[in-house]
Order: C-alpha cells, then structure tokens, then sequence
C-alpha cells in the first residue's frame, strides 16, 4: 500500500503505467483507457497470485498520458519491446502486433498484414493496435489505390484463367494478373498508397478533390459522387497514432509547464520513429528566467550528463528558442560536443507538433502532481504555516486563511471572490463570491474595501445571532449551528500590493476587528506587502510559506474570473420580448415560429398578432405597442431570426485584482 498513488493524483485520462522495483528496473508495462480505474484495481482486496506478486515486488509505480487508447497501445508496446518486463508474459511469445506490410520487391506488389520478424524487400507501416484496424483502413484506401492484395496461389490462377477475383470485378483491384495495368502502372498505384499511409496525404486528397469538382462542372454526377466516396473513404483512413513517426526520425521531444515559483519539464526520446523512453524532473525558478530561458537551463542540465554519442540529430522544444541568445549557444554547444549538428526547434505542424502536444500535457499533469504532493504533504504544510508565521510576525500560526481578489472589465459586472484554506488545504464550501456595487465598481481599491466589509459585517452578526441563541440556551440543551461566515481568519490575503492590503485593512478598521492580520501578495515579483510597511516581505523562491500563499492567490484569481464571466454571460444576450406581461416562454416561441422574425412581429398589426393561438386581443396589444416603442427609440441591434439583442460576448480574459 505504500506505493499507492493519494487520492486524486492520478488523471481520469487514456495513457500507459509502469511499475518500477526499488532499482527503477521496470517490473511491468501496461496501457489504460482510464489510468485512474486502472491503477486502482491494483489494489483491491483479492488479486491473481501473479498481479499480487508483481505489485508486491514494486517499489513504485509511474504514468504516461496520451492522447487516445490506441496511443497508449503503441506506447505500450514499444516500451514492453524497449524494457522487456518480466511480468509482461503474453508479449514475450511468438504473437506480436500486426504491421501493414507492402511486398515492394516483388514485380506486383501485394498490400498485407503481417506479424513476426521483419522481411527484407518489405515495407512495413505500424505497428497497429489490431489486424482488423489495419483491414479497415486498406479497405477504404483501396477505392482510390487499388493494389494488388491476394496470395501468390490467387494471383496465379487468375492469371490461367484470365478472370480476376472478386476485388477486381468491384474496383478495389487494378487486376494486373489479366493484364489491366502493366507492372509500371500498378507500382505508381502502389507508391501512392505507400506515400499516403507515410503521412504525405494533402497531395492525394487535393487531386480527388479537384477530380471531383472538374466531374461535377462537366455534370458527370455518378462520377463525382464516386469521387466524393472516395474522399470521405480518404478522410476517414487518416485516422493516424501521433507516437508513431517515420522509421529515420530520431529526436528528443521536449515541453515545459511552469508557473511563477517552479516548472516540470517531460523530455521522450524517439528512436527509429518509436518512443523508446521518458524523462521528467522539476526545476525551481531560483532567478526571474522567462519560460524560454527557464527550458535552455533545463535542457543544459539534462545534455550536460549525456553521453555526445548519444545526444539526438533533432530536439524538438514546446518553446521557440531561436531566437534566445540561451538556445543559440546551446544548440552550438551541444553541435560541438556531438561532432555532428544538433538542432533545436520547435515544430509548427505534422506528426511531431501532434507528438509534442502529447508531451506538453504529461508536462502539466506533471506539474499539478507535484504541487498536490506538495500541498498534500502535512510535514510541509506545518512548516508553511509556521515560516507564515515568523515572517508576518503573527502570534500564531495561521490555521485559517481567507484569499480575497477582484474581477472586473471597465467596471461591468464586477465581481468579489473569497476562498479559504483551512490546514493548508483549501475548504471550497466555504467560497463566496460578492457582486460588487455599481458605486464601488470602478476602483479595485473601492471594490475590495467593500468585499472585505461585507464578509465581516456578515462575521459580526452571524457571531452575534450564535451568541444570542447561546444566551437562550442555558435553560436546557439548545444546537447551534454555525454559519461559514461565522469563522474568522487568522490571515487575510488579498491579490495586489500595498495599496490593496490597506484598502482591506481599513474595512477592518471600520467595523473595529484588530486580531486578522492583512497582507497583499504581488503577482510581478511575489512580494508580500504589510500594510503599514513601507518595504515589502521577501520570502524565499523555495519557500513552502510562498507555495502556500500562492496556491491561495492563484485559487481566488480563477474563483473571481468564473464568476465574471458568468455574469457577462447572463447579460450578453436578451430577448426583443422580454418584459411583456402575459408573454412567457411558450407564446414567445408560437410568435417567432408563426412571423419568422422580430421585424416582422414589428411591421404586424395588433389584430394579426391575435390570430396566433394563445395570443388574445389585449395581449396582442401589449406585444405591438411593446415592439414599436423599442423600435423607435433605437434599441439596440437585434438578431431578427432569434429575438436576441445583440451585445459584445464576454471577454474571455477580464482584469482581476492588481493585474
């Protein structure tokens, strides 16, 4: 049970799993479609005595994400081929994963599946997660490639006879066996096919595209619609696993994920077109380095150990590092200590930007798994909260702490936001959000003093009502339930600097709370402003104190944008008819349905409006002198299909706090 991932750390998502003994030799290899339930099954209460003797050998357990199921087969497999594990028997016997196979020595080559050993004189595409994948896609290709697919006892008496098989007679086989296509014919059939299923597939689609347009200028429909099949047959085939790139391309595939205190960095190596291994570690921001510079010290740390024989022709990076001074002397650097060059880019399209899509999110997952580790961690969370409490200079340590932030664009729909972490740990049922008042609206500073006034004017009276119904209790047992407002912070934090932190601290002055301490957390340089201070609090990049309070700002930061937008959302669109008594919801829908718009329910007179059913004379009334109103006092433009007042949708990334 002790290498049992916590609750929560492993994702929900398709990817591939390894158990490790405690000298990271893998023991096991297996892929998921769900890495959550999987790994869980793991340890349940009763296991197969093999399962139970895997698990028991184990020291640790790590995991991939992907993209899809079939990614994590082919990963899967690739890494049973790279690591052989002792307990992945069923791959250790004569069956394997199926390949396309194309017979390109042969005069006529043949399309095929194959398994086993691979043969010279055949071109093989794969591997695939099933040979009945692999007959589907050669299924769909072969309307627009049709190559030759039958054994050599087939291809022989048909050319005896001179009848081909059932392939050629509907047009998935050129039948060069009765002398259709010559030999040269049906190879270029065959290198389309083959430069199709290697990814150069745009050529292809165009020129169907373009057969099937020239088809139709010409009106020969029954030929455009069997090109139009044949493109739909061309789409549906690609279909392609991003972790399988060409049999030449070796190359490291680096991504980065960061925030403002630290970064995980997932490095896979590729060889021979296969992944054949991972790396992944975290690195502190110990200095102000961009994300940029942040990957060129990461990439030196890790090259720098590496073996010059083994550093990779091609390093492909999540970062656009050209144009760094770092990434120039590095790629330099490691061309020297290679021999040979080495590049550094970052792909923009293809099979490798796809692959590097896929190590980007192992690099967040990685990431949000370190810092819920470390939050998880309660040696660490005690040591924040005391380092929070000599720092401040607190009398205690902070077991309570609320985080307070401001959402707003141009001072619309202005929202207040109030999290809470208990124990270092956040306690969501105790969020609040707070729309903002109109007078306050404008000014951050404004808005947050009111925030933090209503929150504790709330604390005030809740606390007073509790001790009331306490008074009242001493005759006989009466149960008090106390509110969330009810519990006070020890700790105050607010999103901004100086200025926000005594915006807070004069709300609560005003209602005379002296035992809360109030500090402001600065997002550019992480400094922790007092209020009555002049300098701020400094607090060390590893700080487990500046994690904590962080993870607080950050949570109140996408607490107050939710409720924004949310907002913004509410009011971005309202209905032409909305505000006539009588018309709900149903009679506004038999209106549109019967005039087709709002123009002309405008341009209808009263008594056309009644012939509608369910809409009477008094309130066809209504409705008209409702719309002409609207009409000439300019309202503002509608969709007159829907009815819907047309407004600027909401900005997907307002202003929050000091930001």
């Amino acid at each position: 049970m002790s290498l049992r991932p916590e609750p929560g750390e492993v994702p929900d998502e398709p990817g591939v799993y390894r158990f490790l003994d405690a000298d990271r030799r893998v023991l096991y290899v297996g892929k998921a479609k769900n890495l959550r339930n999987r790994l869980n099954s793991y340890f349940a209460s009763s296991l197969h005595p093999r399962t139970a003797a895997m698990v028991a050998a184990a020291a640790s357990v790590d995991w991939t994400v992907v993209a899809n199921e079939v990614e994590a087969l082919q990963l899967e497999y690739s890494w049973i081929k790279e690591y052989e594990p002792r307990f992945n028997v069923k791959y250790t016997d004569d069956k394997s994963y199926p390949f396309l196979a194309v017979t390109v020595s042969e005069d006529y080559p043949r399309i095929m599946v194959m398994r086993g050993a691979k043969r010279k004189g055949v071109r093989y595409f794969g591997p695939y997660s099933h040979a009945w994948a692999i007959r589907e896609t050669v299924d769909q290709l072969l309307r627009v490639f049709p190559a030759r697919t039958c054994s050599k006892g087939v291809f022989r008496r048909a050319e005896m006879s001179g009848r081909p098989c059932l392939l050629g007679y509907i047009g998935k086989c050129s039948a060069p066996c009765v002398g259709r296509v010559t030999a040269e014919q049906h190879r270029e059939i065959v290198d389309g096919f083959c430069s199709f299923v290697a990814g150069d597939t745009q050529p292809h689609l165009r020129r169907v595209e373009r057969e099937m347009t020239e088809a139709a200028a010409r009106e020969d429909f029954e030929a455009a619609a069997r090109l139009r099949d044949d493109l739909f047959a061309l789409r549906r085939a690609l279909e392609r696993n991003t972790v399988v790139l060409p049999d030449t391309t070796v190359a490291d595939v680096v991504a980065l994920a960061s925030d403002d205190l630290q970064g995980a960095v997932q490095i896979f190596h590729v060889r021979g077109g296969r992944i054949t291994g991972q790396r992944g570690f975290v690195v502190e921001r110990t200095m102000e380095f961009t994300d940029a510079d942040l990957l060129a010290q990461a990439l030196l740390r890790f090259y720098g150990d590496t073996d010059p024989e083994a550093l990779p022709r091609d390093i492909l990076v999540s970062l656009d590092l050209t144009g760094e001074s770092a990434g120039t002397d590095l790629a330099q650097w490691m061309t020297q200590r290679a021999g040979r060059r080495v590049s550094i880019r970052r792909p923009e399209r293809g099979d490798k930007k796809l692959l590097l899509e896929t190590v980007q999110r192992n690099a967040e997952q990685s990431l949000a798994l370190h810092k819920r580790r470390r939050t998880g961690d309660l040696t660490a969370r005690a040591r924040a909260m005391e380092d929070l409490q000599q720092a401040l200079g607190m009398d205690s340590a902070p077991l309570r702490i609320e985080g307070y932030d401001i959402s707003t664009l141009q001072g619309q729909d202005t929202v207040g936001s109030m999290v809470v972490f208990e124990d270092g740990l956040p306690r969501t049922g105790d969020y609040r959000r707070f729309t903002v008042s109109s007078e306050a609206a404008h000014s951050d500073l404004a808005a947050m003093q009111e925030v933090v006034g209503r929150r504790f004017r709330r604390y005030l009276s809740e606390r007073s009502d509790s001790s009331e119904v306490e008074m009242a209790g001493t005759e006989g047992p009466t149960p008090v339930t106390r509110k969330g407002f009810s519990y006070p912070p020890q700790l105050l934090v607010v999103d901004g600097g100086r200025a926000q932190a005594q915006a807070a601290a004069a709300a609560l002055r005003e209602l005379g709370i002296d035992d809360v301490v109030v500090c402001g957390l600065a997002k550019r340089l992480e400094e922790i402003w007092l209020p009555d201070e002049d300098d701020p609090v400094i607090l060390s990049r590893s700080s487990e104190a500046l994690h904590l309070l962080q993870n607080l700002r950050d949570e109140a930061h996408r607490f107050a944008i939710g409720g924004h937008r949310k907002k913004r959302a509410k009011r971005s669109t309202t209905s032409a008819l909305d505000g006539i008594p009588g018309l709900g919801p149903a009679r506004r829908k038999a209106l549109l349905k019967h005039f087709g718009s709002v123009r002309a329910l405008t341009a209808a007179d009263p008594e056309e409006l009644a012939g509608v059913p369910g809409i009477g004379p008094a309130l066809a009334v209504s409705v008209s002198e409702h719309l002409r109103s609207r009409r000439d006092a300019a309202a503002p433009a509608v969709n007159l299909t829907t009815g819907e007042v047309i407004e600027q949708p909401p900005d997907p990334t307002p202003r929050t706090g000091s930001s």
